[in-house]
């Protein structure tokens, strides 16, 4: 493989404990932890086919963690093939695993519980997924190249009474703001009144950022980052300006308009790098154009 690798303990793997060694590059970046107590999470199971992703559902406890690797001009399969090794040494059986295309590109990914900018950028070109098990246990791992950035995501489920079933690609249900946010890690800001190809937000007022602000108020050693997206109409870099520049007017109404402090809000814009629908259609372009609360801690 090349390029020399550190040890990094990851409680994912061993039951209650950190114990299994996962081979990640030394001066990796671990962008995000997600652990959510009691949830539901959907893993694919097979490439998407026939209109629909199948995938398992199974309820428990969901530990995902992420990480952005050093640049060391390795691949994907490079990244991958090291990380898939270590799990089926630890005792854990592939159930199924695949390669963008082969996954079914846009639509597999989109059906997969894959953590949100900028703990995760994905391509929707060069992306490797795997779904394995053990015992009860599932684990899903995702890799994907971003740039000259390599990015790995682990999600670990130790599921609860409730069995594991098979479904489709329907959504989770939603519930209100601030338990979608603690509960995914992330929540989609809805109702925000930008014109198009403009960084002035209205008015208001907006519900939404009433209830995060609320949440933040109720929480006080919480921090969060406001993560702008765009359409893919126009080049990269105007877009992930504009898509920053969403996200910090987004910042100041929090601060001017609800008192939160400043210290505990980032402003991040990633443009059109992770899409939430196709850019071919104008509901897809609509729904593309949002700014997303990310819990942090």
């Amino acid at each position: 493989m090349g390029g020399r690798f550190a040890v990094l303990l990851l409680g994912l793997l061993a039951t209650g404990a950190w114990g299994q060694d996962l081979p990640l590059p030394e001066g990796a970046e671990r962008t995000a932890e997600v652990i959510r107590e009691a949830g539901t999470v959907h893993l694919p199971t097979g490439p998407f086919a026939g209109g629909t992703v199948p995938r398992l559902r199974v309820d428990g406890r969901i530990t995902s963690r992420a990480w952005r690797l050093p640049e060391r001009g390795l691949g994907t399969l490079e990244r991958f093939a090291p990380l898939r090794d270590a799990l089926e040494k630890a005792g854990w059986e592939v159930v199924f695993d695949c390669a963008a295309e082969g996954c079914g590109g846009f639509d597999f990914r989109f059906a997969t519980p894959v953590l949100p900018a900028p703990a995760m950028f994905v391509s929707l070109f060069d992306y490797r997924y795997l779904l394995a098990r053990r015992g009860a246990d599932h684990a899903m791992l995702f890799v994907s190249r971003a740039g000259e950035r390599v990015y790995v995501q682990l999600t670990r489920v130790e599921p609860g009474a409730d069995a594991a079933r098979e479904t489709g690609a329907a959504p989770e249900a939603a519930g209100d703001l601030a338990a979608q946010l603690v509960a995914r890690g992330h929540v989609v800001l809805n109702g925000l009144d930008f014109s198009s190809g403009a960084d002035m937000l209205g008015p208001g007022p907006y519900a939404e950022l009433e209830a995060l602000a609320r949440f933040l108020a109720a929480t006080p050693d919480a921090r969060i980052a406001l993560v702008g997206h765009t359409d893919s109409v126009g080049g990269l870099a105007p877009n992930i300006a504009l898509s920053r520049a969403r996200a910090e007017a987004v910042r100041d109404r929090l601060i001017a308009a609800h008192g939160v402090d400043g210290a505990r809000i980032e402003a991040h814009g990633v443009g059109f790098l992770a899409p939430v629908a196709p850019n071919t259609t104008f509901e897809g372009r609509e729904a593309n154009r949002r700014v997303e609360a990310v819990l942090l801690d």
